[in-house]
């Protein structure tokens, strides 16, 4: 029989995550294969800017399409890489129930696999419960910068 090895936990142990919050999101493509779009080059007085493909376009519209879908979330800042996806979502206080950070991914990812007519996903993705300002605004300039700084990202694939 084989061993295999114990994955990292990647969710905090007894958190409800359709806690209003805001909430630091990332999924990747699978395999990290580069099928989103590309990235201009960057380098001396040059920002990288990101250049969306038709998939890429697609993830776009599904991402765009989240707070209609789901009332009381709102989408507050996001990037699409070549084969990554970093998003910062609040969950509001209100009237509505929330849905978890969970089915929010999992229904985006479906909405552009079904549009693709393929699976491109990875099937985990990366969440981090946004611990107050100073935590927020580091993770907000992360995302903006990130076409920026391409090269420097560690799923980065030239």
């Amino acid at each position: 029989m084989a061993v295999h090895p114990v994955r990292k936990a990647n969710r905090l142990e007894s958190y409800d995550y359709s806690t209003p919050g805001y909430y630091f999101v990332t999924f990747c493509t699978e395999n990290h294969v580069c099928i989103l779009g590309r990235v201009t080059p960057c380098g001396e007085n040059q920002q990288g800017e990101m250049v969306l493909n038709q998939a890429g376009e697609i993830v776009r519209q599904a991402i765009l399409n989240i707070p209609d879908s789901y009332p009381g979330v709102l989408l507050d800042k996001f990037v699409i890489m070549p084969n990554h996806v970093h998003m910062i979502l609040a969950l509001q206080d209100g009237k509505f129930l929330l849905p978890s950070i969970s089915r929010i991914v999992q229904q985006t990812k479906g909405v552009v696999t079904k549009r693709l007519g393929e699976q491109i996903w990875q099937i985990h993705f990366h969440d981090h419960v946004i611990r107050g300002e100073a935590d927020y605004r580091e993770i907000w300039e992360y995302i903006d910068n990130n076409p920026a700084k391409w090269a420097l990202d560690k799923y980065y694939q030239p």
